[in-house]
């Protein structure tokens, strides 16, 4: 059996063509790995930055409606009128863990409600209530001291299923 000669100066390159093209393939399969990878967490972050911006409006609306609902008859209504609002107002605000009385009033808890209902004409937060259901992730702190010159501390915790720990957003205002 004769083995077939090449002829001298030719380079032994038999299959390098087929090795750089897999070469290819896996780079470009890599990048668009890493494409897709990139719109998982862009989607993420619009949905963290949707619920803060929810949260944000959710707090400077209930301020409104203090700031427009709060009697300011004289300094006495002012600040009865005012202390009604309170929610929930003892608890830790780094846990998310509020306790105290809730609100009466039927603003707040309307604000409540929709601030932890989810439906098809809500946009609600997620994780706005406890894992029993209680709704104690809002609190509202109105400190009516004559030094505390009528500060009124908003915070708002949720949770999406993604998340290890409550996210949560608090809002400071001063209603005069």
């Amino acid at each position: 059996m004769m083995k077939k000669r090449i002829p001298a100066g030719r380079n032994h390159q038999h299959g390098v063509f087929l090795l750089e093209a897999l070469i290819a393939v896996l780079i470009f399969a890599m990048g668009i790995l890493g494409i897709v990878a990139l719109g998982a967490t862009a989607i993420a972050a619009q949905n963290d930055a949707q619920y803060r911006t929810e949260a944000a409006n959710y707090a400077s609306e209930i301020v409104g409606r203090m700031w427009v609902a709060v009697d300011r008859t004289n300094d006495t209504t002012f600040t009865n009128s005012l202390a009604a609002f309170s929610h929930q107002p003892t608890g830790d605000p780094a846990t998310c863990a509020f306790s105290g009385t809730a609100s009466a009033d039927a603003g707040v808890t309307d604000w409540v409600g929709r601030v932890t209902t989810i439906s098809a004409t809500n946009k609600g937060l997620p994780g706005a209530t406890d894992a029993g259901g209680v709704t104690n992730r809002q609190q509202i702190v109105v400190n009516t001291a004559p030094t505390g010159l009528h500060q009124v501390s908003v915070t708002i915790c949720w949770q999406t299923p993604k998340d290890a720990v409550a996210r949560r957003h608090t809002y400071v205002a001063f209603i005069n």
